[in-house]
């Protein structure tokens, strides 16, 4: 049997046992399934890589000899296979207590490739539900096929990834790997500086027993190294779900001014997905007051840096009309990127003590934590 076997947590067994005055295990006995509800026999499933994405199990209660709570599993082998001996077994909702089980599309891409199906190909696998008491369960008196597409990416998504080599700004000792930002189960992004030339490469950790990844033709493959033409600053994003990957130059992150339509200045690029400026912004005088409203415009040039450049913006998180106080929240500068651009949405207004006073404007696109900005003195 495979490595998901054994999800249903036998601790729960003693909720269900029951024992005699000698402590012998009794009244575990229970009926099998008759009827499986759902899915549809031999419905056919193309993999998705949204986190959201499910497939919906359903069949008749079982009954037990004791008139408690049943526990039930579904099973799982390839078509021509054996269900009395499944390859891989799965607990249904709420611990195994429900007559129904929600599997998610990135779990049973991974029950596929576990029996041994390849990224992106079709198999017909067989399933049943086995109900129980704990122990010994017992298998339905109905099978069903699904036939499975599965992603085109990888099977055993890692938890985190990391980028090294002689490009990157750590350097190619592993140690010093920077952490990609995680976005979603299987999605990486970074914002980075690399080197022209020069050779990169991702690790899902920084020990040398680490595996490894390089891009090719916008795909992810295992082992290898990968470079860019253009040296800058590049906004990073790794799908192993799908395999995909992009690279996209990001030339210029500048602070827009809401009233002046604007960009008043550009944010140097620091390191570690840091841009910082120290500048002057003065308030715009109009007939109700003065005008403090900001966003940030950043220019990109996609595929690589060989798209012509296109502005997008960073503007607010949680929309907000008012000006922050010393005692608002972090999530008052908590950033959103933008791909259309405007002259009045998603903006902040700054306090009004920074009016014609040199500030310090910094924009944290760092992996290790909320994208969010900040304006304090120098």
């Amino acid at each position: 049997m495979k490595i998901l076997k054994y999800i249903m947590l036998f601790a729960v067994l003693a909720g269900f046992a029951a024992c005699d005055s000698d402590g012998e295990v009794r009244h575990l006995g229970v009926t099998a399934v008759k009827t499986l509800y759902a899915p549809d026999n031999g419905e056919a499933v193309v993999l998705q890589s949204s986190a959201s994405a499910s497939l919906y199990f359903e069949w008749e209660p079982a009954l037990a000899e004791d008139g408690g709570a049943v526990l039930y599993e579904i099973g799982f082998s390839l078509e021509g296979g054996d269900l009395a001996s499944p390859d891989t077994l799965i607990a249904a909702d709420n611990n195994g207590a429900e007559n129904h089980a929600t599997i998610t599309h990135k779990t049973l891409n991974q029950i596929a490739a576990e029996l041994g199906v390849g990224s992106g190909e079709t198999a017909t696998l067989k399933w049943t539900v086995f109900s129980s008491k704990g122990i010994n369960p017992v298998k339905a008196e109905e099978e069903r096929t699904l036939t499975l597409t599965r992603l085109t990416g990888f099977a055993n998504i890692p938890s985190e990834v990391y980028i090294t080599g002689e490009a990157t700004e750590g350097g190619a000792d592993l140690a010093s790997a920077l952490k990609m930002k995680r976005l979603a189960d299987g999605e990486f992004e970074i914002y980075t500086k690399l080197t022209a030339g020069q050779s990169f490469h991702f690790a899902n950790g920084t020990s040398d027993a680490s595996t490894t990844y390089s891009t090719a033709d916008g795909k992810i493959v295992e082992a290898g190294t990968s470079t860019v033409a253009t040296e800058g600053v590049y906004r990073i994003t790794l799908d192993f779900n799908t395999s995909i990957c992009t690279y996209t130059l990001v030339t210029r992150i500048g602070f827009y001014f809401c009233p002046n339509d604007e960009v008043l200045f550009d944010l140097n690029y620091m390191g570690n997905g840091v841009f910082q400026a120290d500048n002057t912004v003065t308030f715009k005088e109009e007939s109700w007051g003065r005008d403090e409203r900001y966003k940030f415009r950043m220019f990109i040039k996609e595929n690589n840096g060989t798209a012509e450049e296109r502005e997008v913006e960073w503007g607010t998180l949680n929309a907000t009309d008012s000006q922050p106080t010393a005692d608002s929240p972090d999530s008052y500068y908590y950033l959103q990127l933008f791909e259309t651009t405007s002259q009045w949405d998603n903006k902040w207004k700054l306090m009004s003590i920074y009016d014609g006073v040199p500030a310090i404007f910094t924009l944290y696109l760092s992996a290790d934590g909320d994208y969010t900005h900040s304006v304090e003195f120098k």
